[in-house]
């Protein structure tokens, strides 16, 4: 069976004229037995999970410091004091009664306070800043207690440091005069986090729902038809949340709020395509065909080949990030491409019983109907929507005329936006990704300002020696680190009392503990011990100089993204040409269809960092951020070539090659920008959320649909199949051989044909 009978006989099975309503009551039981069984995702949701290897070396190190030296582990919260006009004595008065309150009424999970109470006030004045503007106040909170269950004690934190110092000096900007208090450090900041996150889920819900309802009610101008793939969604989204949830909730996934979010937005965006590709032929059959079934049995001939083929790319390309190492992208994948695939069953199965159901009510008030039926209308003004528009036709027109022009003119514009991406700098700055006004944030720019920024975050070098009390070594290795030029302070060396042979020793750089230099300064770190260490005849193992803390975290964080990408990528490129190969069993087509999304890609790379740097502010963007939309600009690409491209095939059939494309460049026109406006929407409204790396990822992601959208779909692409001519093919020459192919019972292009 041809793959255009076998979905022609789907659509007969599910939207029939009783199996209509079946495959809709099947969809709600479903629905309800689901809901009532499983639990919804976001009650699975963790926030808290690993996001590096266990083989990376800064986490190895942490367990060794949490092993050899338990008295100094645990999650601290600094509690920030500053005052432009300097701290007076009844500050430090109150900070130590605060001290002594901690103290004699611990928070819960508390497990240390420096006894500041004890403290006679000089002493305090000098752990302030040098300009006394600002004084710091550790908290330590027991390992291992995640950032849900923390986040009340900092809010319950919050509400005793009013009760002693006054509202105005929490929640007043830092701008102003007087005390200001923030609470910054680890514990400060994974609950602040984890205040952003909690609603956006619900937030970008709505968001979506209303952006793609008033897009779908402006491009169509039909309510009923705006409301069908939001109906859609919704069923495709009931069916997910709870399966995603028994799957996370028997451990088989682990699901963050940041991918709930993504996952949303992916599932409107794609879902809404699927959905219009499907409404496009059948709007189009309407207006041939009297029977609203025959017209649904035609149209999923004609289209749910494409919808099942794009869908079916987009869930192994996701599949794919199955291979990365680094925590988030690796919990993309099945959350990701589950959704996707859920959503092509209900492309392909709900959403035709709900056309079949409406019929032509579904278009109201712009009705479709066929030539006999205006005819037989006393006053039927009403009338079947042009095949084509000017646009659509000047389009269609343009490529075949012209192809030379609209490809040298294409490519020069697309290359010249893609040479821009190469000056993209990626940063691995966990702070820069929260909104600036974030408390935590705040507090901790302010003891960057005042304390210098490698004191909050020192580089902790653990050793493991022969002979940890050999001070004479010991001695060497502080000389040779405080040589160091990016060193500001090397810390005398602590020595475990559970291993003998471990020492660990605090190096406070004189830059940002986050930034790229600081990552590159490790790796001389580790050569300046290992040669002082091998000069004094000890042995250098693998874990005899490990480096923990913020920045080693971050220079692992950068070594395993790179992987990713650098493995990712191959694997995405792969997938899509095979899968491309053998739905079109063209190899010249799948070389060009690949290339032009490669280009398109880049060069949305290109004006994204030119909108996110010159336009923005933007000094770098966040490290994952072009793996994320490669895979999916590239899988989603191909959705909109895909759908063209069989088009033009199909009009191969009949007609010449340059008739066929631009047949298939106008037909195509209206439904793909459509799809591309309100693609790109959904991903623009991640520019709306508080989190940096998500504004950064919507930007670049929205500007690659446009660019697929308005420059390859419509003028690269078909430029191109012009050019070639026969050979675009190749080796399945279809426009010259198809009669001989009909008449000897030779192979067909696996596109739907009618």
């Amino acid at each position: 069976m041809h793959e255009s009978s076998f979905f022609a006989t789907i659509g007969k099975i599910v939207a029939g004229k009783t199996s209509k309503w079946i495959t809709l009551l099947v969809w709600i039981a479903l629905l309800v037995v689901m809901t009532i069984v499983f639990p919804a995702i976001t009650k699975e949701e963790n926030n808290n999970a690993a996001l590096l290897p266990k083989t990376s070396q800064s986490v190895i190190a942490s367990q060794k410091l949490h092993q050899d030296f338990p008295h100094n582990s645990g999650q601290p919260a600094l509690i920030v004091f500053d005052n432009a006009e300097g701290l007076s004595t009844s500050t430090y008065t109150k900070i130590q009664s605060f001290a002594a309150s901690l103290v004699k009424h611990p928070l819960p999970y508390q497990k240390s306070v420096v006894p500041y109470q004890s403290m006679p006030t000089f002493v305090l004045r000098s752990m302030a800043s040098k300009d006394h503007q600002t004084f710091m106040m550790p908290i330590t909170f027991q390992s291992g207690i995640s950032a849900d269950r923390l986040r009340p004690v900092i809010q319950t934190l919050q509400t005793r440091l009013i009760d002693t110092f006054g509202s105005s000096a929490v929640h007043s900007s830092v701008t102003s005069t007087g005390l200001h208090l923030r609470i910054t450090g680890p514990v400060g900041i994974a609950t602040d986090a984890l205040g952003l996150f909690g609603n956006l889920d619900v937030t970008l819900l709505a968001a979506t729902s209303m952006l793609v309802l008033v897009l779908l009610i402006l491009l169509y101008r039909s309510p009923i038809l705006a409301i069908i793939p939001l109906i859609s969604v919704g069923f495709a989204y009931g069916a997910i949340s709870p399966l995603l949830g028994i799957l996370a909730k028997s451990g088989v996934i682990t699901v963050d709020t940041q991918g709930v979010s993504i996952m949303t937005v992916l599932l409107f965006g794609a879902g809404t395509d699927y959905c219009l590709f499907l409404v496009a032929r059948y709007r189009e059959l309407l207006g041939v065909e009297t029977d609203k079934h025959r017209a649904m049995q035609g149209a999923m001939k004609g289209a749910a080949g494409a919808i099942a083929m794009s869908g079916l790319t987009v869930v192994i390309s996701l599949l794919a990030l199955l291979f990365s190492h680094y925590g988030t992208d690796q919990r993309f994948a099945i959350p990701f491409s589950l959704s996707i695939l859920v959503m092509g069953l209900a492309g392909i199965t709900l959403v035709p019983a709900l056309l079949a159901i409406l019929g032509r009510l579904s278009f109201f008030p712009f009705i479709p109907r066929t030539e006999a039926m205006l005819s037989s209308r006393k006053n039927g003004k009403k009338f079947v929507q042009q095949d084509v528009g000017r646009l659509a036709a000047w389009n269609g027109k343009i490529v075949t005329t012209r192809p030379w022009a609209v490809l040298l003119i294409t490519v020069i514009v697309l290359g010249s936006f893609a040479l821009f991406s190469s000056q993209i700098k990626p940063t691995y700055d966990l702070m820069s990704s929260f909104p600036k006004t974030m408390a935590s944030r705040e507090g901790y720019s302010l003891l960057a300002d005042h304390y210098g920024k490698g004191s909050l975050a020192p580089v902790q070098l653990l050793m493991t020696l022969p002979t940890a009390k050999n001070t004479s070594v010991l001695h060497q290795v502080e000389t040779s680190l405080s040589s160091l030029p990016f060193v500001q302070n090397v810390a005398s060396p602590s020595l475990s009392t559970v291993n003998h042979h471990a020492i660990v020793i605090n190096i406070t750089l004189n830059e940002n503990p986050y930034s790229l230099k600081a990552m590159a300064d490790l790796h001389q770190i580790r050569l300046t011990i290992a040669t002082t260490l091998r000069n004094d005849k000890i042995a250098v193992h693998t874990n005899t100089i490990l480096l923990a803390g913020v920045t080693a975290t971050q220079a692992d964080t950068q070594a395993v993204t790179h992987h990713d990408t650098m493995t990712v990528i191959p694997i995405v490129i792969g997938i899509i040409a095979i899968l491309l190969l053998l739905y079109l069993r063209s190899l010249v087509a799948m070389l060009y269809l690949m290339g032009t999304v490669l280009l398109s890609f880049f060069s949305a790379l290109g004006v994204g960092w030119l909108l996110l740097h010159n336009m923005m502010g933007y000094s770098a963007i966040a490290g994952g951020t072009q793996l994320y939309a490669f895979v999916f600009l590239v899988a989603l690409g191909e959705d909109y070539n895909i759908f063209m491209i069989s088009r033009i095939w199909q009009a191969t059939k009949t007609k010449g090659i340059k008739e066929a494309v631009s047949l298939g460049v106008s037909k195509t026109s209206g439904v793909i920008t459509s799809a591309g406006l309100i693609l790109a929407g959904t991903f623009a409204v991640l520019t709306a959320m508080p989190i940096q790396i998500l504004v950064q990822f919507g930007i670049i992601t929205a500007t690659g649909v446009l660019i697929d959208t308005f420059i390859v779909r419509p003028f690269l692409v078909p430029a191109i199949t012009v050019l070639l001519g026969k050979y675009a093919f190749w080796p399945n020459n279809f426009a010259k051989n198809q009669e001989s192919h009909a008449r000897e019972g030779g192979p067909t292009l696996l596109i739907d044909q009618e």
